[in-house]
């Protein structure tokens, strides 16, 4: 690896603040020449805590992820990124006008703002983008969070990326015009595909143009993030079914493009996701730093890949967070799928039981003296749909399984492609576990206060209110009787939907459209677990974000803000708050 450096690399993308604790942060960088990144944060008592890493490199790109260690709860701390004995971070432009970066480190007892969403279309708050895809809602927070700097109550403690953070499939015109120069050339039967994007070079375009624009770059330096993929990371429809995955996965470009898109994933996105203590434990990483041959760690990096896509049980995107009295159980919900008819699950077995365990327990690496007072489940397609499209899905799977016969169940796998219906009440399977989770969890001796499942993708935003059979033994002991569960929708952060979608989406939510997809999921025996909802707000189809404020003492609200344009710059307008639980007395723990 690289030792002190003859001369200063430059900062390229980042830094990224990623996972913080009340006594450790992760600070994840790119640069454009292999270095010895330290990170210094500057300590209340006057002094530095620092943390030291050199890059590794992958396909001719530098990356480092620094964990620094020492940090006082409760309190904001800036920090500095040096390389090669210079400041890059936060930069020496004077035209830079963004706060500096800081560490907020959480209190003990103190409540928890998570702010969540999907679905980004890259862009800058320019007049083009914002003609093409509106408003950014993420820039628009930025900006607030500057204009407040001193409000730090109104700031998110975390900001949840719950899918298609870039879009492999539908890239922007410019990110086009680079991907036909660099294909010009090119007769390798990837015509189909010469728009998208083909491997791990192309894909760090994508996060570049994605993460680049001043206030999104600040932002996520300052606010402590997490992230989990979905389909346009990799392709549109990704495993939606067996069929979609026997002919895509034939064609001649299917290899490099799913390379890229797992190691560029697990690089930009997934490592951050991992405390300090998972990290040391993470294999790969510790294989590329010790290797010191650029081919070999090249190698490394596209092996897992590769094996990742055809072996899930190879890699856990998966991943949980205890956020002081609450425990965030992020659900990989489109790579570890099980596809054949008859068979589906949105989680395959292994997955699902780690799933379980992080939300009915508290295993290693996890231990806490009591259960969380808030279970937050995280997947990235919403469990609990517009009633019509959730009983249209569950038709289409049964008869694509052949209840109605094979021309029939030909015509449910067309429709599942092209209407998307590939959501949790599409592998009913997994759908009816999904709620038998809830019940389990809310029937529990000492159960939640609240259930929160956060989700996008859909491209229109909504909250639900749940309501699971909650076990008769478990009601006896007075369980569940207090616990609330919500499916939360916020999506997109920044892709609004074409009118005609918008006005589809609200035929959809009508009586008669719920009254005959459900009489045609019923004709095809598709039978509910006990559980109901109700949409209580939205649809909405605007650009924003959602948050979601936890009490320690079980108090839980939402707030949900959508981007307007106001000037040169976007802002928030608060569309809803409401609150979902109420502060309960602390908790008495027995001796």
């Amino acid at each position: 690896m690289p030792g002190p450096d003859a001369a200063s690399p430059a900062l390229l993308l980042g830094p990224l603040l990623r996972h913080v604790d009340g006594t450790r942060a992760t600070v994840w960088v790119e640069l454009d020449a292999p270095a010895t990144v330290v990170v210094e944060v500057d300590l209340p008592d006057g002094g530095t805590a620092t943390g030291t890493t050199c890059t590794f490199t992958l396909h001719g790109h530098h990356f480092a992820l620094a964990v620094v260690e020492g940090l006082p709860p409760g309190r904001r701390l800036p920090y500095r990124v040096l390389a090669g004995g210079e400041r890059l971070w936060p930069p020496l432009d004077p035209a830079w006008s963004w706060p500096a970066s800081e560490v907020r480190t959480p209190a003990e007892g103190a409540a928890l703002r998570l702010a969540f969403g999907s679905c980004r279309r890259a862009g800058d708050d320019g007049a083009e983008s914002l003609r093409l895809v509106g408003p950014d809602a993420l820039s628009a927070l930025a900006h607030r969070m500057r204009d407040e700097h001193a409000a730090e109550d109104r700031w998110p403690d975390l900001l949840l990326f719950v899918g298609d953070q870039v879009y492999a499939d539908d890239p922007t015109p410019a990110i086009v015009e680079r991907l036909r120069e660099r294909h010009r050339d090119r007769a390798d039967g990837s015509g189909e595909v010469r728009d998208e994007i083909g491997d791990f070079e192309e894909y760090t375009w994508l996060y570049h143009e994605t993460w680049g624009p001043e206030a999104v770059r600040w932002l996520l330096s300052t606010v402590p993030t997490c992230m989990l993929l979905d389909d346009h990371d990799l392709r549109d429809d990704w495993n939606t079914s067996d069929v979609w995955r026997r002919r895509v996965s034939a064609q001649p470009w299917w290899r490099d493009r799913v390379a890229g898109a797992f190691a560029s994933y697990w690089v930009y996105q997934h490592l951050g996701n991992l405390s300090p203590d998972e990290l040391a434990g993470e294999e790969l990483l510790a294989r590329l730093r010790a290797s010191g041959d650029d081919t070999e760690r090249d190698r490394l990096v596209d092996e897992f890949a590769l094996r990742a896509d055809a072996d899930p049980a190879s890699a856990r995107w998966s991943f949980s967070r205890d956020l002081g009295a609450a425990r965030l159980v992020a659900v990989d919900s489109r790579c570890a799928r099980r596809l054949e008819p008859g068979a589906r699950r949105i989680t395959d077995e292994a997955e699902w039981a780690w799933v379980r365990e992080q939300a009915l327990g508290a295993p290693a690496p996890h231990p806490r003296a009591e259960p969380p007072r808030h279970l937050l489940l995280a997947t990235t397609l919403p469990a609990f749909l517009l009633h019509a499209v959730h009983h249209a899905e569950g038709f289409d799977e049964a008869v694509a399984d052949g209840v109605w016969g094979r021309r029939a169940a030909g015509w449910a796998e067309r429709l599942r492609q092209g209407a998307d219906l590939e959501h949790w009440a599409a592998f009913r399977a997994s759908f009816g576990e999904l709620v038998q989770l809830l019940r389990e969890v809310c029937g529990a001796e000492r159960p939640p206060a609240s259930v929160l499942v956060l989700s996008g993708d859909v491209h229109c935003s909504y909250t639900a209110r749940v309501r699971v059979g909650v076990p008769r033994a478990g009601a006896a002991l007075g369980a569940g009787a207090g616990t609330v569960v919500h499916q939360l929708v916020m999506s997109p952060f920044r892709n609004p939907l074409q009118r005609s979608v918008k006005v589809a989406n609200r035929v959809l939510d009508s009586a008669p459209a719920r009254a005959l997809t459900r009489a045609l999921a019923l004709a095809a025996g598709v039978r509910e677990p006990d559980v109901s909802w109700r949409v209580e707000n939205g649809p909405w189809f605007g650009n924003g974000v959602m948050t979601v404020v936890l009490d320690p003492d079980g108090g839980a609200a939402v707030e949900v803000e959508h981007a307007v344009q106001r000037g040169a710059r976007p802002r928030l307008r608060r569309t809803l708050r409401e609150e979902l639980s109420t502060p309960r007395h602390p908790r008495v723990t027995s001796a």
